[in-house]
């Protein structure tokens, strides 16, 4: 049969008898045929498919094979053994190379016909040796596509555990060799679908051992990190990156970004190489990668590799936008580093001449991506044309290109800048079909600065982080209401639940701006801060009238929203502050005066008749002077406070003028300003607490004396708040030199403080007149109570005492009482002058259910001198002030979260040891506003989860409905817009669209400047109309 066979196919008969011929063999296969016979035949068969002289007898060499071998099945077996198949793949076959192809092809045409004869086991075994030799010879894509063919029908034949991770990386590594020199569409289609099958053999074995993966990647960048000038690896290492989860973007990203062992120069080569990865069609992902690599090494502030790489490519990925297959990914990484290069144009100017010429080609090339593409670049231009004004000669022809295009509007852009630079990329490196929430490692959200906005930005992260006060905005009942809390309360809730990065308060800057306060200008945000108390007061007192005068006009109860006791609360046209919690005592008081008021008493004593007036005033905060120059007789004269002229000021209060004195009190320990020891915090409180002489031009008009008379005029607290707010008076007006100045004195913030309150008795006053409920002080009239002390000369008795000693008041009889109050918030101010400089703050990350309140008996406070304080924090573990104070603790990975920096959009993780010694460190940023929190006197109990005065709250409170749905809302929309994107990646639609988002977050370390800065990159349009639009 084999001799017919052999005759016939050499033979000059036609085609038709042949085919004829050859079915009679092929029919022949069902009767007996001998051993020997079986076996020449196999042969010959072979020969034809391996060395036939055309296609038709291979085509007779597979029919003749799989008929024979299959009513022949122990011959075969015999014929096609593991002998033979080693011989095939080490020494080829005639003529016919081991590395040809062909021989892939036929012995995967026998594994087929043996699959279910046990030597098929041996052949597998020899197989798995011989395709990790054959990948490591780096074969060409047609024999790496056959035999990634072979493997994927017999998963069998893959190398298995260590053999088959070097498999993975060998099989890496040769990809990287591929290269494609062909111009004809047939021949680009042909290698494109070889690649495809090499790494769809990849994924494969990546999902079937996901320990494969990790050292497969690793190679990848082994590979694109090579600085080998000798070496340039293959692009169609992109065609990998689809079959990279996404999800382990953000841990690759950041490992590769702060691995140490890679240095600046492999790390610059492998981003160029991935940028490269752009010009591979259809290639889902490799924006999406070059993006997060691009975020990832500005997290780690590595600019001169992201200078260097936008510089070196910004062309390239330009060049790439006239070809749709690979448009819409071009643009995504276009838009990013032309965004994020944002400390010169340089690179924008390098793309500036190309732009008509796409404009003009995107508008006659008549795709029908082409004009959702159009408004998108050109979105992207007129970004970079705001950002970089002041060029006419380059930008003109640009105007005139896209003149009857639409123009983002200025907000819009802002928004798109501000979230985009490489200062304000956070620490999620994530992108694409991710999660993308873009919040730093700390979980807090920023603030968007919305133009010179960071005083509120500021002011509104101090609020926050006000733990009892959060909580009870939280937990009120506002449904319906448009008031001004209920915005408040919005913006609380956002901060705590959104998925975004930095959130835009815009409905609550124009509902909390003062008046008197320009758009885009900068402000005081002690101004700010004052204002905003105020208004909040008021309109819960206006609230609270209008529910008495008129009980009976609220609407229906409101069943959606009940507090924790079962009780509903009701709305209307305005709604009522109802606090989820049971508040003990009903005692009229707004939510501020619970949280923010104390009060003050101010008594006068004639030294003629010593007939003491008195008068009780409330305050929110305390504006705390500095101490001018100190003298005594014959004592030396000490530095004044340093200071640093500069204009006027827009907002805030003086101090008191450096040329006047101030007499201290025996019982008050105060050290003047030195260049060697800063002033302290408890300083300046015993400063403001000082009694003042009055006298000269300064008496006091004594009614009981009918005339003026020196006398005493003293401050003391009688009702300390649950939160002291302190600010301190750096803006003074020098009636010299007729100028507003700043004072620059460094002043040392401690972590705990007591302040002395003075405990009110029914027979100590002589005379007393009470004030309204609630007294802030208007930016009009500054007059707070710090600027009411108007110092004179009085010789300084030097008996020490300090702030925490409890005694009884000379004047007025009073014992005192240390009340403990830990630090919370500072907000500091970089700048020479309230109207220049910028605001952010830190705030302390308190931790725990209940928000880590610490009972004062933990607190053992020891006198320094200079009204310092030594904390010795022997059971809480909360605070993370060591020992001496700001003392850094060795080998301590806790102690650096304990604080948070809040620089608008940006967050992060800082140390108490760097807020003290921030102003060391940038001598323009000090310390302007500090917010303490009241810690619990030794015998206050807890009372169902809140303490005894109803102020605070031990959890936070269940988000409302309203609330729920509004953040739940926000954050599907953000959601969506994230899928929409990476689907629209993945998928290459030929109708997608791309939308700036924000990315990240906006800011620099501190000192800072105010203002907008950054923006986001979004996706691109495309799509391909035909293979000839390949870029290779």
């Amino acid at each position: 049969m084999d001799k017919i066979l052999e005759g016939l196919v050499s033979s000059n008969h036609s085609v038709a008898v042949k085919r004829a011929i050859v079915k009679k063999v092929v029919e022949a296969a069902e009767k007996e045929v001998t051993e020997e016979q079986c076996r020449a035949l196999f042969t010959l068969t072979s020969r034809l498919i391996l060395l036939g002289e055309d296609a038709f007898q291979k085509q007779i060499g597979f029919q003749v094979l799989e008929a024979y071998a299959r009513y022949h099945r122990p011959e075969f077996e015999c014929f096609f053994s593991k002998e033979f198949v080693l011989s095939l793949l080490q020494q080829g076959y005639g003529q016919l190379d081991r590395k040809n192809p062909a021989i892939i092809d036929y012995i995967h045409c026998c594994l087929r016909l043996l699959i279910s004869c046990p030597s098929v086991l041996e052949i597998f075994c020899v197989i798995q040796v011989e395709v990790l030799r054959m990948v490591c010879e780096r074969p060409e894509p047609a024999l790496c596509a056959r035999l990634s063919t072979l493997l994927s029908d017999f998963v069998q034949c893959i190398p298995r555990e260590k053999s088959g991770i070097l498999f993975c990386q060998q099989l890496v590594r040769t990809i990287s060799y591929f290269h494609c020199f062909a111009n004809q569409e047939r021949e680009l289609r042909e290698y494109v679908s070889q690649v495809t099958k090499v790494s769809t053999l990849l994924q494969n074995i990546w999902k079937a051992d996901p320990a494969t993966l990790l050292p497969s990647l690793q190679e990848v960048f082994a590979i694109i990190s090579s600085t080998d000038p000798s070496f340039d690896p293959s692009i169609a290492l992109a065609s990998l990156v689809q079959h990279i989860p996404v999800q382990m973007i953000t841990v690759l990203i950041k490992s590769l970004t702060t691995d140490q062992n890679v240095k600046d120069a492999s790390m610059t080569k492998a981003l160029c190489r991935m940028i490269d990865w752009l010009s591979w069609p259809l290639a889902q992902h490799v924006d999406t990668w070059v993006i997060a690599l691009l975020k990832g090494l500005a997290a780690v502030q590595k600019f001169t590799i992201l200078i260097d790489v936008t510089l070196l490519k910004i062309e390239l990925v330009f060049t790439r936008l006239w070809y749709p297959i690979v448009r819409q990914g071009a643009l995504a990484v276009l838009s990013h580093m032309l965004l994020s290069f944002q400390h010169s144009p340089e690179a924008f100017h390098l793309v500036v001449p190309q732009v008509v010429h796409l404009v003009q080609y995107l508008r006659t090339d008549g795709l029908p991506t082409s004009k959702a593409f159009l408004l998108q670049f050109t979105e992207l231009i007129h970004c970079m044309m705001y950002q970089y004004s002041g060029f006419p000669d380059l930008y003109d022809h640009i105007l005139e290109a896209i003149k009857d295009l639409p123009k983002p509007g200025e907000e819009k852009i802002k928004l798109v800048l501000n979230q985009s630079a490489w200062t304000s990329q956070s620490n999620s490196f994530a992108s694409g079909l991710l999660r993308q929430a873009g919040k730093s490692e700390t979980g807090k959200t920023g603030l968007v600065n919305l133009g010179n906005t960071c005083y509120m930005n500021s002011i509104i992260q101090t609020l926050f982080m006000a733990t009892d006060f959060r909580r009870h905005v939280l937990s009120l009942h506002l449904n319906g209401s448009n008031t001004l809390m209920k915005k408040l309360q919005l913006l609380f809730a956002f901060l705590a639940h959104t998925q975004r990065a930095a959130y835009a308060p815009r409905n609550f800057l124009e509902a909390s701006r003062p008046p008197w306060f320009n758009v885009g200008s900068q402000q005081d945000c002690s101004e700010y801060l004052r204002f905003l108390l105020d208004r909040l007061h008021e309109e819960e007192k206006t609230l609270q009238v209008l529910e008495i005068a008129n009980p009976k006009d609220s609407s229906p109860v409101d069943t959606s929203c009940k507090d924790q006791t079962g009780q509903t609360s009701k709305e209307g046209k305005e709604s009522s502050f109802t606090s989820a919690e049971i508040k003990p005592d009903n005692d009229g008081r707004t939510l501020i005066e619970r949280m923010f008021g104390g009060k003050l008493i101010t008594g006068i004593c004639c030294t003629q008749c010593n007939c003491i007036s008195e008068k009780e005033e409330p305050f929110t905060d305390l504006s705390l002077a500095f101490c001018p120059s100190a003298t005594s007789q014959g004592g030396p004269q000490h530095d004044e406070p340093k200071v640093l002229c500069q204009g006027s000021v827009n907002g805030g209060s003086e101090m008191p003028e450096p040329g006047s004195s101030k007499a201290l009190a025996s019982n008050v320990h105060f050290v003047p300003v030195t260049n060697e020891t800063p002033l302290s915090v408890p300083d300046l409180v015993n400063y403001f607490l000082a009694p003042e002489i009055l006298d000269e031009d300064n008496a006091y008009f004594c009614e009981k004396c009918n005339s003026l008379q020196r006398a005493e005029k003293t401050m003391r607290v009688v009702s300390a708040p649950e939160y002291l707010i302190l600010t301190l008076l750096r803006f003074s007006y020098d009636a010299k030199c007729h100028v507003r100045r700043k004072i620059l004195d460094n002043v040392t913030i401690p972590s705990l403080m007591k302040l002395p309150v003075h405990v009110l008795s029914a027979h100590t006053q002589c005379s007393s007149t009470s004030s309204s409920p609630l007294q802030v002080d208007s930016p009009e009239s500054s007059e707070n109570l710090a600027k009411k002390l108007k110092p004179s000369q009085k010789d300084e008795d030097e008996e020490e005492e300090t702030i925490d000693r409890i005694d009884l008041n000379r004047g007025a009889g009073m014992p005192v009482q240390s009340v403990p109050y830990v630090l919370s918030s500072v907000v500091m101010h970089s700048g020479i002058s309230s109207e220049s400089g910028h605001y952010y703050s830190y705030g302390h990350n308190i931790s725990g259910a209940d928000g880590a309140q610490h009972s004062a008996n933990h607190f053992t406070l020891k006198d320094l001198g200079n009204g310092q304080v030594e904390n010795n924090l022997s059971t809480c573990s909360a605070v993370s002030v060591a020992p001496e104070q700001g003392e850094t603790r060795p080998n301590s990975g806790q102690e650096a979260k304990d604080w948070l920096l809040f620089n608008d959009s940006r967050v992060t993780f800082t140390s108490f040891q760097l807020v003290q010694n921030i102003t060391n460190r940038f001598p323009k940023d000090t310390a302007y506003v500090l917010m303490y929190r009241k810690q619990e006197l030794p015998g206050q109990k807890r009372n169902g989860g809140m303490m005894a005065n109803g102020t605070r709250l031990s959890t936070e409170p269940p988000l409302q409905k309203e609330l729920l749905d509004a953040i739940i809302k926000d954050n599907k929309l953000y959601l969506q817009e994230q899928e929409l994107t990476a689907r629209t990646q993945a998928l290459q639609a030929p109708t997608s669209s791309c939308s700036f988002r924000p990315n990240g977050s906006d800011d620099n370390n501190p000192p800072g400047s105010c203002g907008p800065s950054g923006g986001g990159g979004g996706g691109g349009g495309g799509g391909f109309n035909t293979i000839s639009r390949l870029v290779f």
